[in-house]
């Protein structure tokens, strides 16, 4: 091969070498992980759903085909969807024993056009009893993409968050518990500070508030036990996570795992659904795709709670995320794992 061949070859083999590192380096490292946190998907049989869940599956799928079917899409490009939302949103807050209050902002930059250049999250709490300063902040998203009446996402996401907050209400922890739901997670507010979560952490950040963890709960609704329904985002993930999508996923970035071992652990206590643990770099495709992200910006620790979305959901921001594709059995054996979470992080 004379030298005009190598430089010809020279820009595919540096990244062969470099997809060949990227690969090993997850392998290694999340079999590290995996080691550390095993998997309870393989070989976990899930039983009949108890009547707890019965009960929580009824209501969660009540509230999903209300946001999904009733109201739709959620966007600021349907008009008055997204203030329909949020008197609905006031109004469950306030059924499960919540006065809940409206934070308003103002949006930045051409975003400015949307809506009034106002958006609102939604926020119910519950105050510590021995520790108020200490905030525990469990959100989820209540718009959804354009185009897409967004019952897995993420309907399902709200849904799951109004059942763990009634389940909470009258129910104090140690710390200070806040339920939030935000707006503006979807294009074109993605990973901006235009997102409602993003205004929240920034507000917070600016009060120094005490928020010791964040967990985002989105597409929390889509399962399936079909050999081969899992996908994964980097090549290495697959070798050790199962091909099955009948699992819930815990999604953070290195810095946070320790919140994700303990979170994890408590969830599986009580949970009668399988879980997997990630902690992955936030480029990785996915891994930083929610509303925790916006913690991360502004110095607080986060964890995205998922049925990994589009990594095995095939409607995902389609028209076809319609309520009776989810699993609401499953969604409700999520919740109960939940709880565990929210009494072991809070206390």
């Amino acid at each position: 091969m004379d030298h005009r061949q190598r430089r010809k070859w020279q820009p595919l083999i540096s990244f062969g070498i470099a997809a060949l590192l990227l690969a090993l380096f997850f392998f290694i490292t999340i079999g590290t992980w995996k080691m550390i946190m095993p998997s309870t998907t393989r070989g976990m049989q899930i039983p009949e759903p108890t009547p707890d869940e019965l009960k929580a599956a009824e209501q969660l799928q009540k509230d999903v085909r209300f946001l999904a079917s009733d109201i739709g899409e959620r966007n600021v490009f349907r008009a008055g969807t997204m203030d329909r939302t949020v008197e609905w949103l006031l109004m469950r807050f306030e059924e499960t024993g919540y006065q809940p209050v409206i934070q308003e902002y103002s949006l930045r930059g051409t975003a400015r056009n949307y809506d009034q250049g106002v958006s609102k999250n939604i926020i119910a709490e519950i105050s510590g009893y021995k520790k108020p300063d200490k905030i525990l902040v469990i959100g989820a998203h209540y718009d959804s993409v354009y185009g897409s009446p967004g019952a897995n996402d993420n309907a399902s996401g709200i849904a799951v968050l109004i059942s763990l907050a009634k389940y909470f209400s009258g129910n104090p922890q140690q710390a200070t518990l806040r339920f939030v739901a935000f707006a503006n997670e979807e294009p074109p507010f993605f990973q901006t500070v235009n997102m409602g979560s993003y205004a929240y952490a920034e507000l917070a950040a600016g009060n120094k508030e005490q928020i010791f963890a964040m967990i985002a709960l989105d597409g929390l609704g889509y399962f399936s036990e079909s050999i081969g329904s899992q996908k994964y985002p980097v090549p290495g993930i697959g070798l050790v996570y199962p091909k099955t999508a009948n699992f819930i996923g815990f999604v953070t970035r290195f810095k946070d795992m320790s919140l994700l071992r303990k979170a994890t652990e408590a969830f599986r206590k009580k949970a009668s659904i399988p879980s997997e643990a990630a902690a992955l770099p936030s480029i990785v495709p996915g891994a930083a795709w929610s509303d925790h992200w916006s913690f991360w910006q502004h110095g607080f620790p986060g964890l995205l709670i998922t049925d990994t979305l589009l990594f095995r959901d095939s409607a995902y921001h389609t028209a076809h995320d319609t309520p009776e594709r989810l699993d609401y059995e499953n969604m409700a054996r999520v919740v109960i794992g939940l709880r565990e979470v929210i009494k072991d992080l809070a206390n």
